[in-house]
């Protein structure tokens, strides 16, 4: 056998440079001539097209320098052609000797001589706006009645009572303005995970780890609805604003959509590869946001029944989603930090870093004030609209209660915004009001941003 002989790897690389080149070579003779002309007249085109604002900027400065030489009113001239940008065949740029005046210089000229000039302002640094001042929240209220976690809380849209869910599988209501049980609600075979009241019917629903969702007659307080169709535990639940349908999603990695008259399934919506937490429902596209465990923010299309997008900057589990009441937007909460996007494509806005906890809940109310819950019974609270931590503490847990069991399930604002109720894993539920002895000079915005945020409004 002959041997192969070997060649390294430039040598075989400079042998196929070379084939090539030797291949067309012959098709160089037939490339056609360069017409200078044509050229010059293709880079002009474009540098007017480009420099057009420019030229247009610097004729009116010049303009204005010669009216006020004169002392008479001229109409500003469009900028002569001898002054447009030239730019050479070989890519260098000039300008002609009559357009060398400098934008400043004419704008002193102009001012010294009492005319107004139009002039290339610098752009201006960016500033960050200063936090609105909010009141301190404290605690004002504790309510004990469950003999277990209590998981979720939804308020009546009349803002007269609020109903709470806990792990003794019992749905309790409570007053809001006194606090005083009104009744109790049994028929959930395991631990309440969800709650909400529907703003045009007089009905509850309920959704839990037993796979099955409830809709409660509150004129006859009993469960005239069954949703069958989750394979596992069903962990939150939304209402449709303005269109009867249900939202529902859980430990399958589904939010199913159903009709909620007829209880049909009308779409389930896959995509996630874990847990689905959070799910939202906006009267605009996109109409349904869900989080889930698998580390992503999905927006979901309602007539198709498909996702739009999908958020993939968190690097954790996002448990916990809340939109804005007024405006465009929602947040994200998630162990690394949390995120606010806005709606309808989902663009980023800005992180809010600090809360180092599993938050498992937020709640934000029409005065902009967002709030964090942690599993470890921290809160947060912040400044919507530009991130500032403004309140921060740990929620007391009921005497006789070990420590550990001070995480914060849920959370939500009442239809005022004045009052924030929490459930907790020391079985209670707080409420929270603002301070009214509180000031701007007794607790003043200590603010000190270190690194500019960029907004995008």
């Amino acid at each position: 056998m002959e041997e192969v002989q070997r060649h390294s790897v430039h040598t075989l690389v400079f042998r196929s440079l070379k084939r090539t080149h030797d291949f067309f070579v012959a098709n160089q003779a037939l490339l056609p001539e360069v017409d200078e002309n044509l050229e010059k007249m293709k880079y002009s085109i474009k540098a007017r097209d480009s420099y057009k604002l420019v030229f247009d900027r610097t004729a009116k400065a010049k303009n204005a320098v010669k009216c006020g030489e004169t002392g008479r009113s001229e109409t500003l001239a469009q900028p002569p052609q001898d002054s447009m940008l030239a730019i050479t065949a070989e890519g260098e740029m000039d300008y002609n000797s009559s357009n060398q005046t400098a934008l400043v210089p004419a704008a002193a000229a102009a001012s010294q001589n009492g005319t107004n000039s139009l002039q290339v302002l610098p752009k201006k640094a960016p500033t960050i706006p200063k936090p609105k001042w909010h009141a301190p929240w404290k605690l004002y209220r504790v309510i004990s009645g469950h003999l277990g976690w209590v998981r979720c809380v939804a308020v009546e849209p009349g803002n007269e009572w609020f109903a709470t869910g806990a792990a003794d599988r019992v749905i309790k209501v409570w007053d809001l303005a006194s606090g005083k049980l009104k009744l109790s609600l049994t028929g959930h075979v395991s631990t309440v995970r969800g709650l909400c009241v529907s703003p045009r019917h007089p009905y509850l629903f309920s959704c839990g780890e037993d796979r099955q969702v409830k809709c409660w007659d509150l004129e006859y307080n009993k469960v005239i609805r069954h949703y069958h169709g989750h394979l596992s535990a069903v962990y939150t639940m939304a209402l449709h604003p303005t269109i009867d349908v249900l939202v529902t999603a859980g430990r399958d990695s589904t939010a199913r959509v159903w009709d909620m008259r007829t209880k049909v399934n009308v779409h389930t919506l896959t995509g996630h590869t874990n847990t689905v937490a959070s799910v939202v429902c906006q009267a605009a596209n996109p109409q349904i946001i869900t989080g889930s465990h698998d580390s992503t923010v999905r927006l979901w299309d309602l007539a198709a029944g498909k996702s739009m997008c999908s958020l993939t900057n968190h690097k954790k589990s996002v448990r916990s989603i809340v939109l804005h009441p007024s405006l465009y937007m929602f947040a994200s909460a998630s162990p690394d930090n949390i995120k606010q996007w806005r709606c309808p494509e989902g663009n980023f806005i800005q992180n809010l870093n600090g809360h180092n906890a599993l938050v498992n809940c937020m709640a934000v109310n029409p005065e902009g004030v967002l709030v964090s819950g942690g599993d470890n019974g921290t809160m947060f609270f912040w400044d919507w609209r530009t991130g500032y931590n403004f309140q921060r503490f740990q929620a007391a847990v009921q005497p006789g209660s070990m420590d550990s069991e001070a995480g914060i399930f849920s959370m939500t604002f009442d239809m005022s915004g004045s009052r924030l109720i929490t459930t907790e894993a020391d079985k209670t539920i707080k409420i929270y009001k603002e301070d009214d002895e509180a000031s701007e000079e007794s607790h003043p915005v200590n603010w000190r941003p270190e690194i500019i945020k960029r907004r995008k409004y």
